[in-house]
């Protein structure tokens, strides 16, 4: 196998990121992660050549101290040369083999990696019209994902307007995909294609909740897919069945595990 085709920095473990990882192993590509888990990703200098910092090079008069936005509310340390690649800042941050072109949004990345794979394998469809349906899931999804997103770093005590905000996020994606699976195998037609992979990552990522709620039931919060498999069966059983394949089970298992 030749070197990787993307390099990720990002928070480790990171369901967006398996997205990217899950295609790469359908494709026959490599994914090269780098990381920390989040409270440590402070302490290391955001770039293509990212690494740990030492405790004198974390000053705010180094030339890279930047203010924490977006789930980081301390100092980070980012390159210039990264914030060019990255105009927004933020993780995951892929980066082209060479470092000069930055890829984000965990969608976009997925795609970068459908794109580099050789052979027909399908993942990003066979032809433009077929590629535009499986973005218009991706889109949606990406939609969904932002409101799990807020809604989750916000329990076990979101506010009422984002519980219901959330809800209405939650039934609006899982119908329409619901009903997708009610006219073919798979999401966006007859063969897994990487809106499955990121109706997965997303989904999953997002059942979590039911876990954070119970280790917190003072809360009083009824989780809002607590009813999934009866509401939508076919969505459910499809997470379940994708879970299962060992493309899936290598890099999310997590996800799925405790779903059945």
């Amino acid at each position: 196998m030749a070197g990787p085709v993307l390099r990720v920095f990002s928070y480790l473990p990171n369901p967006r990121v398996w997205k990217a990882l899950i295609a790469a192993e359908y494709c026959g590509v490599e994914v090269a992660t780098l990381g920390a888990r989040p409270p440590e990703l402070a302490r290391w200098l955001w770039d293509f050549e990212a690494r740990e910092l030492s405790e004198d090079e974390m000053t705010e008069t180094s030339p890279y101290a930047r203010v924490g936005r977006r789930g980081f509310k301390t100092t980070l340390y980012k390159t210039d040369a990264f914030l060019a690649a990255h105009p927004f800042g933020t993780v995951p941050a892929a980066f082209d083999p060479e470092g000069k072109t930055g890829i984000f949004e965990s969608n976009s990345i997925l795609r970068a990696v459908a794109r580099s794979g050789s052979g027909d394998h399908g993942l990003y469809g066979h032809d433009g019209y077929e590629a535009s349906r499986i973005d218009s899931f991706l889109d949606a999804g990406l939609v969904f994902a932002r409101e799990a997103q807020e809604y989750l770093l916000a329990l076990p005590n979101p506010t009422s307007e984002l519980y219901d905000r959330m809800a209405d996020a939650y039934e609006f994606y899982l119908g329409g995909i619901d009903n997708a699976l009610g006219n073919s195998a798979f999401i966006a037609g007859d063969q897994l294609t990487i809106a499955d992979i990121g109706f997965v990552c997303d989904l999953g990522q997002f059942l979590r909740e039911r876990k954070m709620l119970e280790k917190d039931p003072g809360s009083g919060l009824r989780p809002i897919s607590e009813r999934a498999s009866e509401e939508y069966p076919r969505a459910y059983q499809h997470l379940l069945k994708l879970g299962a394949l060992p493309e899936f089970e290598k890099h999310a298992a997590s996800l799925t595990r405790d779903l059945t």
